[in-house]
């Protein structure tokens, strides 16, 4: 496939930027991530290296394609929830292949190009020429516009008002397979998919790759939680665990012998235990507390993976430094930004935390959670067993990415931040992952 997209410039049009960057959800999250306006603006990414739209992203293009052109008569919430199913919002997607036609569906909504074809000129949808132009279905605007094409005349199939399973299920299977069980569990998936979208007013960051192993990297500033409870000592404000930790995860850290010795040491009482802070006043969590949470994590949730706490620890000390709000683009403890955080979530089933915005994966326990389910996917990447001298760096720059013959300082650094925890000083040669 020759076609390749960069930047959200290189598959949209003038006026289509202009209308993204007048959402004022996409304005925000893309001011954060560091873009600005009249500058090209960099597509997510995800473990493979493959472009996608943000849960942000994908809603402002279905809501300006269905305010433009379907006067609102169509559900921008069904748009999404079939392109997070057909595509996992990759705009270049490939997945579906028509063995009558020999055609391959494209784009976020999988529209095969004669599909296209008979929408433009037997239903009159012409705001783009498809017809000897079939890449064009890779971009977001016009794969978005005729997929809601096909689910409004899939609404009124044979001119009977359709429900929403009727539209939803044909999209899948076609219209003779509406009502037939094999398009029952795409149903149920839909439904699940459409029932956890994140609202418009939770920021959805792509994924974070480049430079996150720098042990030289300087700490973004901390945004503190205006919910959480703080104790403003002068001019002093403290964050406190316990707005980060549900009433049972602070018990099991208080039923830490280490963790209780140290946190009397420092004079803590349950119910209000401050965070360590730097000079900066951005919160941080001990060594102790580290393993305490990765113990914990990794004992209640993958038990029989053979995650070793060391290794979680080590990989936090060099994404985060164990800021609790992360470090640069890179979220929380352990790095893993909110749209990873979700595939996880919703792909492969690691539902132990919900997902309701990015602000989640500050919390240590969630963090180190995705940590943990990713580490785990990425030690069977492609099906196969891999090593930690592949899942370390995968981890850290994308299991795409991977170098072996470039990651020999990033695996020194890595046994030094090993070297911090105790179990590994009683075993230095003992690295094992999986």
């Amino acid at each position: 496939m020759a076609t390749s997209f960069d930047y959200w410039n290189d598959c949209v049009d003038v006026q289509d930027m202009e209308a993204m960057w007048q959402e004022p959800e996409v304005s925000t999250e893309w001011l954060d991530a560091g873009e600005t306006k009249g500058n090209k603006v960099h597509l997510s990414r995800d473990p493979d290296g493959e472009p996608y739209l943000t849960q942000t992203e994908m809603k402002a293009v279905a809501d300006i394609i269905v305010r433009r052109h379907y006067d609102s008569q169509i559900q921008p919430d069904m748009i999404c929830a079939v392109a997070e199913l057909a595509s996992d919002r990759q705009p270049l997607s490939t997945r579906w292949y028509d063995k009558k036609t020999k055609e391959t569906a494209l784009g976020i909504m999988q529209i095969l190009p004669k599909t296209a074809e008979w929408l433009v000129r037997d239903l009159g949808y012409q705001a783009y020429e498809v017809e000897g132009n079939p890449d064009i279905l890779y971009r977001p605007f016009v794969s978005v516009y005729f997929g809601a094409a096909y689910i409004k005349w899939l609404s009124n199939f044979e001119e009977e008002e359709r429900s929403e399973e009727f539209v939803v299920r044909a999209y899948n299977g076609g219209t003779k397979k509406a009502t037939h069980k094999s398009t029952l569990q795409y149903w149920k998936r839909y439904l699940s998919v459409k029932e956890s979208l994140p609202s418009r007013r939770f920021v959805d960051e792509g994924p974070s790759v480049n430079n996150a192993h720098s042990s030289t990297a300087q700490a973004a500033p901390a945004t503190q939680n205006t919910n959480a409870p703080s104790e403003k000592t002068g001019c002093v404000n403290y964050i406190y665990w316990d707005s980060k930790a549900s009433p049972e995860e602070m018990q099991e850290m208080w039923s830490c012998s280490e963790v209780a010795k140290e946190w009397t040491k420092s004079g803590e009482k349950r119910g209000k235990v401050r965070f360590s802070h730097d000079k900066d006043m951005k919160p941080y969590l001990s060594r102790v507390e580290m393993k305490a949470v990765a113990d914990i994590i990794l004992s209640k949730h993958f038990s029989t993976r053979g995650v070793k706490p060391s290794v979680i620890c080590a990989l936090a000390e060099m994404v985060s430094m164990r800021f609790v709000n992360g470090v640069g683009p890179r979220i929380g403890l352990m790095g893993i930004d909110y749209s990873t955080a979700f595939w996880l979530y919703m792909e492969l089933g690691y539902r132990a935390y919900r997902l309701d915005s990015a602000g989640d994966l500050t919390k240590p326990f969630v963090s180190m959670y995705f940590g943990a389910a990713y580490l785990a996917w990425l030690s069977e990447y492609e099906g196969r067993e891999r090593t930690p001298q592949f899942v370390v760096p995968a981890y850290l720059s994308g299991p795409k990415n991977v170098n072996h013959q470039e990651t020999g300082p990033l695996w020194l650094k890595f046994e030094q931040a090993l070297s911090n925890y105790e179990d590994v000083k009683r075993d230095p040669g003992n690295c094992t992952i999986l």
